[in-house]
């Protein structure tokens, strides 16, 4: 798959060290990420397999133990779990934090999740990963700061997603970029092949 290389980026955000903008990327969905361990994901992106137990009634799904796992640095004073329901073809992108990391678990329906580097001086600055998780793909994924990130509910299902932050849910923390910005050009269509 070939790299994208974007052009110069207009300004978003910055705190410390850590300076975020828009890349300027060609329209497409970036890479898409098949396996967990693939070569194209955005520096310190993680993805980690979740054990789902089907049976007769449904399913058991263990989302997080504390100190194990994606999350396991994440302090048990400050974090925080949430979940969102989003009903079919909602699209909630992008957002990004400047200090709070994010794992998200799917726990029902299937999501096009979308992530894009905004960190200035990543080795992968610009780059767009797109990920299919669900049920027939039970992933985690560990979002770091200054890391675009959204989905699009994909199906005719609402679907759950529950997500562990390393803080407290701190609005001054968390920046947005419209999901059609015109600098990510992210294609959120259905790829009709």
């Amino acid at each position: 798959m070939a790299q994208e290389t974007p052009a110069p980026a207009r300004p978003l955000a910055s705190l410390g060290g850590l300076e975020l903008a828009v890349p300027q990327c060609p329209k497409g969905i970036g890479a898409l990420i098949g396996a967990i361990d693939s070569a194209e994901r955005i520096a310190g992106v993680e993805i980690a397999r979740l054990a789902v137990h089907p049976d007769d009634r449904g399913y058991f799904l263990e989302v997080q133990r504390l100190g194990q796992g994606l999350a396991h640095a994440f302090p048990p004073q400050s974090s925080q779990v949430s979940a969102a329901l989003s009903y079919a073809g909602t699209i909630k992108a992008f957002h990004y934090h400047l200090k709070q990391t994010d794992c998200w678990t799917p726990a029902k329906g299937l999501f096009q999740v979308a992530l894009v580097d905004f960190r200035l001086g990543s080795p992968t600055f610009g780059k767009r990963n797109t990920m299919y998780v669900g049920p027939l793909r039970p992933w985690q994924i560990l979002v770091p700061p200054g890391v675009g990130h959204g989905y699009k509910v994909i199906g005719e299902e609402s679907a759950m997603l529950i997500y562990m932050t390393d803080r407290f849910y701190d609005p001054s923390d968390e920046g947005r970029v419209v999901f059609d910005d015109p600098g990510i050009h992210y294609d959120w269509e259905t790829q009709h092949k």
